[in-house]
């Protein structure tokens, strides 16, 4: 099923829906609708007015709480601007009332609702620290509607769900089908997070099946969060316990009229409510303040209900809830949970199978025989010790690999280490490296290899005697057998025809036609190069770099220049024949910078002048592509036509192509991109060039793209221990077999991602190995092995893999799995088979690793509860689900990115980090908490900035304070602020400097340049800022965050039943 795809007719968000007197709508479809408590919620995601989220008169609301919460009042922070001041309900985001509204912040404990006590199954890990006290969930879920009705009929045996066809699918989204119609509209399961995972007791099978407590099933271990929540609609207070674990069923409920007592097996009270709860006006909007009358676009109150907008009268049978998005995971929460539990202390990875900080953490990584996560990040640091148990978890088993990441300064580079004409010490059989999980045996003379248990001699110059635990007595002063990453220098064997590799060269060619010329593109490249140049990477501690340069310019025919020290001028040779390519001249075309500096600039002067009165609008790809290459090997052959076949020669080359297009229409960016794709290069695109907007961009990334540091004629291995093994690749690169990735190029932010599958059992005593060797020149010339080590646990219970899984890796591989799937598959089924996946995998946990519990519940895995969330975005991104404005070259554009982005990249570009600026103190040094991606979150009066490594938005709100407008954009009015604008003015105040410092610091964060964009409020421009809002629905018809929550659960229960 199409998650995302267009809905049949069901009524609209803003309509009244079936079965819900009160929107005095008596049938749909031509069927007789039932009768229902009254609801007063409208638009889930439209510009409905009147969207309220008020809770019932006397029922409080405790929200995400580090703490119990004491029965007394909370004020908001002194300073704190009210947020979330409007609902998706209101009209483009205006205030609801002339009161601020203030929403409380989500640690801070208020309200007086008891908390039932809570105990859970015992988590061996817990990645993300100690688990939360038993208030943080909201009582919000207690009391959600599941069945749309009273139930008219006796509900399926095992299933806590009215008759599955009470009620139109919970989105427009999402066809109306099975047991998921059974969701009110904008409704969810309930879910909790119990015994590391989300869990809530069973609907109580004595009542009408209409709500769920949430507390996590009954067993020892710490306390985790509990739920608890208004009456059930139609139960009186004999009724069971909302926070009663593992409630024993009774059988099947009868249909009774709505607002009939109810009784049900004895147990502790639920939470009394009084009809007016001290300490906070009645909730809107996700904010405090006045609540409001009766909206519009409503029929009249369902007689003897009270109104919300009025006086609290006598306790009355509750409305359905929509579901509260504070009750459901955030990422937000997450993320600040990781910082706070693991960012003080060193992440050590001297323990093997250890999970790692959030990518989003700043932690500090001290080596001690494990590969940083910097270079290597798994989906599971514990795997199945079988493959039928990995077949049934579902769960992939992958590694993302980035062998040249760049450290932090705090990080030493890994050692060198040089083991002279011999070479490094390597196992006979597997070929595997000297590492520190090899076992020295026979008082050290021989080996036992980790990986393939082949027995090898130690060469004598090696031999070291052993202490009396079995280690060499120099472990500690050999990086080799004491660290997870260090390089060897490579010996003669190790290069190309037995000879060692030339330095580097960088070849730049340029386009001279007629639009390039034009647009001021040649004369801003030219002038750029000049100082570039002297930026060219250098190895450690080199005074000038090694790396040559030559200079190309192109239209229908090829330039080569002459820019030898001797000569006074530069010389120009012209290729007309691109049929058959080569290069008119060897000498004095690869030159030094620093002894060609004079005629280099004499030639960047006059590249500009030459072609200034150019008409020639046609260019050239491909022979440009194979003239850099023939320049390379300086070897004549015939041009072979096809990109696969020109890639291919490129790599054999060690000739890698980094790509900087700028198109004004259709380019065909798929094509275009293979050679880069292939050879390990990096593909840039600016549409639409305009030398006074874009200039900025397109020289950061070039001086970036110029100045970093690359491994080039590179081949990667990756070896396992017996029992599993490499079987599939993702990333920019070239294989020729199946077991060597070739990077013609490397540079510190491409990642290779590596899947694994069982060949044999594993064994939990000795756990799994992986090993990656990369074999690169370096940019002074010199061969290298970069070798990283990583030691895995293997499990036999299913619990164990659940509770090491790292869901941003996870996540990663997916998106760059459903990538290449769009190649060679409709999207339908890529998409479907991604949802498949996900509910198989929470599935299996909910079947061998949860409590006992009904059906009604969600329940999901610690480490695994962001899944959902991240994989929605995923499904809804622009390659998946593109919109309308979507061209075919922007989708191909971000499917080679994606390729090989690391997990950090993916993460911030698939759930992107919004940021309030108004709300931190001026004077803070700190980046503002980022808050959740949705425009629920948003308010008027507040400026935001939104980043996902490509794109870098600052949304501002109609209401902001003039004082505010004034020191950003040195305008005196909201209406004076230019939309689009993509620079800052420079302005001498705290918050000026503050905002422009945080862009820097954010670009500073990112491989890429990202371009600002200045969006106000109710612009045009804002259909695209809120195209980023992933929590939200999307314009392309993808589903919000909830709606997804709900279609996957109907996904789990349909596997489980």
């Amino acid at each position: 099923m199409n998650v995302n795809q267009s809905a049949p007719p069901v009524p609209p968000f803003g309509q009244p829906q079936p079965v819900y007197p009160g929107y005095h709508q008596s049938s749909y479809g031509g069927q007789p609708g039932s009768t229902a408590p009254p609801t007063s919620y409208g638009a889930y995601n439209g510009p409905v007015p009147g969207y309220q989220q008020t809770p019932p008169p006397g029922v409080s609301r405790a929200p995400p709480s580090s703490e119990a919460p004491p029965a007394s009042t909370a004020q908001a922070p002194c300073g704190q601007a009210a947020y979330g001041q409007f609902g998706q309900g209101d009209v483009q985001n205006g205030p609801s009332s002339t009161v601020q509204m203030q929403r409380f912040p989500g640690s801070q404990p208020f309200g007086s609702v008891p908390l039932a006590p809570v105990v859970s199954q015992p988590a061996v890990l817990q990645p993300f620290g100690p688990p939360p006290t038993s208030a943080q969930v909201t009582g919000q879920l207690a009391g959600m509607q599941i069945s749309g009705a009273v139930a008219p009929a006796l509900p399926p045996v095992g299933l806590g769900y009215g008759p599955p066809t009470s009620l139109a699918s919970a989105s427009g989204s999402f066809p109306n089908s099975g047991l998921y119609g059974s969701y009110p509209q904008g409704q969810a399961p309930p879910l909790s997070q119990g015994q590391g995972h989300l869990g809530a007791q069973p609907p109580q099978r004595s009542a009408p099946p209409q709500a769920s407590s949430f507390t996590s099933p009954a067993s020892g271990g710490p306390r985790m969060p509990s739920m608890t929540g208004p009456l059930l609609p139609g139960q009186g207070f004999g009724g069971p316990s909302v926070s009663q674990p593992n409630h024993v069923s009774s059988p099947p409920p009868q249909a009774l009229p709505p607002g009939s007592q109810m009784t049900g097996p004895p147990g502790p009270p639920p939470p009394m409510h009084s009809s007016q709860q001290p300490g906070y006006q009645l909730q809107q909007n996700g904010s405090f303040g006045p609540a409001r009358g009766p909206q519009p676009n409503y029929g009249s109150p369902y007689p003897g209900a009270s109104t919300f907008g009025s006086q609290p009268g006598p306790p009355q049978p509750l409305p359905p809830k929509r579901l509260d998005p504070d009750a459901i995971p955030s990422p937000i929460q997450v993320i600040e949970d990781d910082r706070n539990n693991r960012g003080s202390e060193p992440f050590v990875t001297g323990v093997r199978g250890q999970v790692p900080p959030l990518v989003t953490t700043n932690f500090l990584v001290k080596d001690q025989g494990n590969a940083s996560p910097r270079y290597i990040r798994c989906t599971s640091y514990n795997i199945p010790c079988t493959s039928d148990m990995a077949k049934q978890a579902q769960v992939p088993l992958a590694a993302v690999i980035k062998p040249l990441a760049r450290l932090p300064p705090e990080e030493a580079s890994p050692y060198v280490v040089d083991h002279g004409e011999s070479g490094p010490l390597r196992c006979n059989r597997c070929k595997a490296y000297m590492c520190p999980f090899m076992q020295f045996i026979e008082g050290g003379r021989r080996f036992q290899c980790c990986f393939c248990s082949c027995i090898n001699d130690v060469p004598p110059q090696y031999f070291q005697h052993l202490d009396h635990t079995g280690k060499r007595v120099d472990a500690y002063d050999r990086p080799e057998l004491s660290l997870g990453s260090y390089e060897f220098l490579a010996t003669v064997d190790y290069c190309k025809n037995n000879k060692f590799p030339s330095p580097p060269a960088f070849i730049f060619m340029i386009d001279v036609s007629y639009n390039a010329i034009r647009s001021g593109l040649v004369r801003l490249l030219c002038e750029e190069l000049k100082s570039l140049l002297d930026f060219l990477p250098r190895e450690g501690g080199a005074e000038e770099s090694a790396i040559r340069v030559g200079f190309v310019t192109y239209n229908k025919v090829l330039h080569f220049y002459n820019v030898k020290s001797s000569l006074a001028q530069p010389q120009m040779m012209v290729v007309s024949d691109v049929a058959d390519m080569f290069v008119p001249l060897l000498d004095g075309f690869l030159v030094n910078v620093s002894e060609s500096r004079a005629v280099i600039t004499s030639l960047l002067d006059q590249i500009p002048e030459m072609f200034a009165d150019t008409r020639e609008t046609e260019t050239v790809f491909a022979p440009v592509i194979q003239a850099g290459m023939e320049a390379l090997k300086t070897l004549f052959q015939p041009q072979t036509g096809a990109y696969q076949t020109l890639a291919k020669e490129c790599v054999a080359q060690g000739c890698c192509v980094d790509l900087f297009l700028f198109p004004n229409q259709y380019v065909d960016v798929a094509t275009l991109s293979v050679v880069p794709q292939l050879t390990g290069g990096s593909v840039y695109k600016y549409a639409c060039f305009q030398v006074e907007n874009d200039q900025e961009r397109f020289l950061s990334d070039l001086r970036r793209d110029v100045q970093k540091v690359v491994g080039f004629d590179a081949v990667m291995r990756v070896r396992t221990s017996t029992g599993i093994r490499a079987v599939d690749f993702f990333g920019a690169f070239y294989m020729s077999n199946t077991t060597d990735v070739e990077l013609a190029g490397l540079d510190g932010d491409k990642t290779v991602t590596v899947e694994f599958k069982h060949d044999d059992r594993l064994n939990e005593e000795s756990g799994a190995l992986l090993q990656c060797a990369l074999l690169y020149t370096s940019c002074a010339g010199q061969r290298r092995l970069r070798i990283h080590n990583l030691a895995l646990n293997c499990c036999t219970q299913l619990a164990d893999l659940y509770r090491n899984c790292e869901t941003d890796t996870l996540i990663n591989y997916m998106a760059k799995f459903a990538y290449r799937g769009v190649l060679n598959s409709p999207v339908k089924t890529v998409r479907d088979t991604l949802i498949t996946q996900c509910a198989q995998i929470l599935a299996c946990y909910r079947k061998n690793c949860a409590s006992p519990s009904s059906a009604g519940q969600l329940i999901l895995p610690e480490c695994m509860k962001l899944l959902p969330v991240y994989l929605n975005c995923v499904l809804k991104s622009d390659v998946l689900q593109p919109g309308a404005e979507v061209t075919t070259d922007d989708r191909a554009y971000v499917r080679q990115l994606v390729t090989s982005m690391d997990v950090a990249e993916t993460n911030v570009f698939f759930y992107p980090r919004l940021l309030p600026l108004t709300k931190s103190p001026i004077e803070s040094a700190t980046e503002p908490p980022a808050v959740r991606a949705s425009e629920e979150r948003l308010s008027n009066g507040d400026i935001y900035l939104l980043e996902n490594g490509l794109n870098l938005f600052l949304w501002v709100g109609a209401s902001v304070q003039q004082g505010v407008v004034q020191s950003l954009f040195s305008v005196s009015s909201f209406s004076q602020i230019t939309s689009g604008l993509s620079v800052l003015p420079v302005l001498d105040n705290p918050l000026s400097k503050k905002v422009r410092g945080l862009i820097d610091s954010l670009r500073a964060q990112r491989s890429r340049y990202m371009k600002l964009i200045v969006v106000k409020q109710e612009d045009k421009l804002e259909m695209l800022f809120k195209h980023f809002l992933v929590e939200d629905k999307s314009l392309s018809g993808g589903a919000s965050y909830v709606d997804f929550l709900c279609h996957m659960h109907k996904e789990i229960r349909q596997l489980l039943s």
